[in-house]
């Protein structure tokens, strides 16, 4: 067992994962908007990729000192706090030195790849992404007018294929990968790395799941490895654009408030994103509780982390279990990063549409079609939650392919 694994075990009891709290009426869109998605209300939802716990303590005791400031004025993400606290995670988590004057704000994540790709790329021309893809890399880049170019999974000829086209200007990388979980090697960074520099395409690595590897796996930063490149180039900017997009509001559970943060590699088009955001966005003041949460998780969070971690590694386990002795043809195993199952059901034979009915009507809960990643016959199973929910969100699952095949 790893050093963070027996931390983890260790400081588990310290925090409380099996309570269900109840999140309806809250304006939740998990559980409160389930019929928007799914056109059922009163479902068990399994759905959007936030959690059903409490942020950490450390968190939460930030946030109400901050409020009983009283004064929730106008405020600056460009100070020592905040730029410290990045700092010091990257250096404790990932063992990466990081210049905090490369960093950049935003309000989410997809909003930082909106205005990258408005930077870096023109209607009409491509942006590559790997299959199966996160739909809001999807929705954001059709909607802006890209064509949006899929590569499978760890296809390395598809992808030097697709970067070799003249008008293909981005490679998205989803690092760890949303729905599946995968944990992309250095090696495999490098590689990805050298074929977008070879073709000139800019790189946007989304590792907002990053904090959330699972032992075995380890998440190194794409800064890093265009670091490592321009180093080898005397300095030099192998590797071309690129930047970092990613937040603490996934791994600890606070999407709610907002707030992301970047790092850039290009001074110039470091510049270029600020000024398109304090001027054009009219962002230059950030959400003063969301800085207040990102400086507390990355200086105090790191044992809740780990122990929600080790938690969610029983969820996942447990339906392992369940699914190898009802379905052991599926041979599913769990995801290297992450809170979300992605399950293959095709060696079941069973159909998307069917299933999803039985799911909805008769076992009443909402779990993510595999359609909406762009793989029919999957499922994406969100385990971020007590292991009360989880085994009855597995328990359901089992009976609706029982269903379906019968």
């Amino acid at each position: 067992m790893s050093e963070r694994a027996r931390n983890a075990v260790s400081t588990t009891a310290r925090y409380d994962f099996d309570t269900v709290i109840d999140r309806r009426g809250t304006w939740c869109v998990q559980w409160d908007g389930v019929a928007d998605r799914f056109g059922v209300d009163g479902l068990l939802p399994f759905t959007i990729s936030d959690m059903d716990f409490e942020t950490a303590p450390e968190v939460l005791a930030a946030l109400r000192a901050r409020l009983d400031h009283g004064v929730l004025g106008y405020t600056t993400w460009q100070q020592d706090d905040f730029l410290s606290a990045v700092a010091h995670w990257y250096g404790t988590r990932y063992g990466t030195d990081l210049d905090t004057g490369r960093l950049v704000y935003g309000p989410s994540v997809l909003s930082q790849l909106s205005q990258l790709l408005q930077m870096w790329t023109s209607e009409g021309e491509g942006v590559v992404v790997h299959t199966p893809t996160y739909d809001g890399f999807r929705k954001a880049v059709l909607g802006l007018g890209r064509e949006l170019r899929g590569v499978p999974l760890g296809d390395t000829e598809a992808l030097e294929r697709e970067l070799a086209r003249a008008d293909a200007k981005v490679l998205v990388l989803c690092s760890p990968h949303n729905p599946t979980g995968r944990v992309w090697t250095e090696a495999e960074l490098r590689e990805m790395a050298e074929l977008a520099r070879r073709h000139g395409a800019a790189v946007i690595s989304d590792e907002i799941h990053a904090d959330f590897v699972h032992d075995g796996h380890v998440h190194v930063p794409y800064a890093r490895i265009a670091d490592a490149a321009g180093a080898r180039d005397g300095g030099g900017p192998a590797g071309g654009r690129w930047a970092v997009i990613t937040s603490a509001s996934k791994s600890f559970n606070f999407p709610a408030l907002t707030g992301s943060y970047g790092i850039i590699g290009d001074p110039v088009d470091r510049a270029e994103y600020l000024r398109r955001m304090e001027t054009a966005e009219g962002l230059a003041s950030p959400a003063v509780l969301s800085l207040t949460a990102h400086i507390a998780a990355y200086r105090e969070g790191a044992a809740w982390l780990d122990a929600v971690r080790a938690y969610v590694t029983g969820n996942l386990a447990m339906v392992a279990e369940r699914l190898d002795a009802e379905f052991p043809e599926l041979a599913w195993v769990p995801p290297q990063a992450g809170y979300l199952a992605w399950i293959d059901l095709r060696p079941l034979g069973v159909g998307e549409e069917a299933l999803q009915r039985v799911l909805i009507e008769r076992e009443k809960v909402a779990i993510m079609p595999g359609s909406v990643y762009g793989a029919p016959g999957f499922l994406r199973l969100n385990l971020g939650c007590p292991r009360s929910k989880a085994e009855a969100g597995v328990s359901a699952l089992v009976r609706g392919l029982r269903t379906v095949r019968a």
